[in-house]
């Protein structure tokens, strides 16, 4: 990485800049807000003491972030209070250290910091490529945990390929959303159809797929293409594969091989270049295994395969999501709904969304139609989220006081992003108390 350090103290500086460079990383320095507002290129991060001889930390980070407005800037500070990481945090840090400096602290930063830089970055990336295209655009994807942070990364190395992929995940986890976006990267020329095979009756999914000739059966007036055809050099992608009739199996087993189609009522196979997307909520091995879905058919789609994680197992993406929905929709009905108040993140962080992404939208469209504030409140919500019910054949186990603390804990960090200062004064702690509790209870911050 490349570090500038702000630092007037040249025993400090010199100490930071020799820990660092042993690590790899390359140092430029500077002592002053004159000397940091030079032009020093491109820069990973930049390490800036609050106090300098013609200035102040937070001159040197809007400085730097007007330059590059992702740039992660940790202030130092020998002077720690609540108001000075409030100042901070307002003014685009994204994070402090307390002198004398944490090096360990310093070290988990760094690599915190190259990771957010790096997906940043990739993000970056997609939505370029997204622009690119022609096609109608998909949702922006919130990915803040690491799941989906692993999700969107396979999805920018499969998308330029021709390579079969599988998506699998429960209804509403944004199957199809991953499935759009892999086309828009694709560089596919044809256009990306989307079928839904659990909403054709079985009768007519043949036709459908792969077409018919006029005369194949009573009704069929006039030829006509089917799904494959219509994605002819683009992206098809068959929705609930699961629910494909053994017969038709057979019958797509034998396009995907051959890559050609022969119509119903036809006899001339027709090419097709067409990349298939297959998506299921269901366990195709296990189908597989009772002998409902063809096994050769299975290894031919599953390629590639992307697992979707349910909204409840990526608790670190409900509220960016939320707050996309509440962006999108305010804007969609002409209404000045600016966030989501505390309690309200509280509550979304609670449930366990069982609809996941899709129930979140609703949730969130409702809310927003009703609200009379800026910001959604809890009486927005439906009851369900407010006033959780509790099943009356297992009665709820009685969490110890550990346990409620912890989950206390995480949801604080979570609603703060994992600022350990804002953290702190929300629970009423010293900050160095909320530290040793993250240690005592393994608490992965987000």
């Amino acid at each position: 990485m490349r570090v500038l350090i702000v630092e007037d103290d040249p025993g400090q500086r010199s100490a930071l800049v020799e820990f660092l460079k042993k690590r790899g990383h390359t140092l430029v320095e500077a002592g002053s807000v004159t000397e940091a507002q030079q032009e020093w290129g491109p820069l990973d991060v930049a390490l800036v003491d609050q106090r300098l001889p013609d200035g102040s930390g937070l001159q040197v980070l809007k400085f730097l972030r007007s330059k590059d407005p992702d740039l992660p800037v940790i202030l130092m500070t020998a002077y720690a209070s609540v108001e000075t990481a409030v100042e901070a945090m307002k003014a685009g840090a994204y994070d402090y250290l307390v002198k004398p400096v944490d090096l360990a602290r310093l070290l988990m930063l760094l690599r915190r910091a190259a990771e957010r830089r790096e997906m940043q970055e990739e993000i970056r990336t997609l939505r370029h490529e997204l622009q690119k295209t022609q096609e109608t655009a998909v949702p922006e994807i919130q990915a803040e945990s690491p799941a989906m942070k692993e999700v969107l990364s396979m999805v920018h190395r499969v998308a330029p390929t021709d390579a079969t992929v599988l998506i699998t995940g429960e209804s509403g986890t944004g199957k199809e959303v991953i499935a759009r976006l892999i086309h828009q990267l694709s560089g596919r020329s044809g256009q990306f159809v989307a079928v839904s095979l659990a909403a054709l009756p079985e009768t007519l999914i043949e036709s459908e797929l792969f077409g018919y000739e006029k005369g194949a059966f009573t009704g069929a007036t006039t030829s006509k293409p089917g799904h494959f055809e219509r994605a002819h050099q683009g992206t098809l992608f068959l929705d609930e594969i699961g629910e494909l009739p053994p017969s038709v199996q057979v019958k797509l087993l034998r396009v995907l091989q051959e890559k050609e189609v022969v119509r119903l009522g036809g006899e001339s196979p027709r090419p097709v270049d067409v990349r298939i997307i297959a998506a299921t909520h269901r366990d195709l091995k296990a189908l597989v295994q009772e002998g409902k879905f063809r096994e050769d058919l299975y290894y031919r789609l599953n390629v590639v395969h992307l697992h979707l994680p349910p909204l409840r197992e990526r608790k670190e993406d409900i509220l960016p999501l939320a707050l996309y929905f509440v962006r999108k929709f305010s804007k969609e009905l002409h209404k000045p709904v600016q966030g989501l108040a505390t309690e309200t993140r509280y509550l979304l962080l609670q449930y366990p969304w069982p609809g996941n992404i899709r129930e979140l939208e609703n949730v969130i469209e409702r809310a927003v139609v009703l609200t009379r504030h800026t910001h959604i409140l809890p009486e927005d919500l439906p009851r369900e989220i407010v006033q959780p019910q509790v099943s009356e054949d297992e009665p709820p186990s009685i969490p110890t006081l550990e346990d409620l603390e912890r989950q206390h804990i995480q949801h604080v960090l979570l609603l703060t992003q994992g600022n350990l200062s804002e953290a702190a004064r929300i629970l009423g702690i010293h900050r160095n108390t909320l530290r040793l509790k993250i240690r005592k209870y393994g608490i992965p911050l987000p």
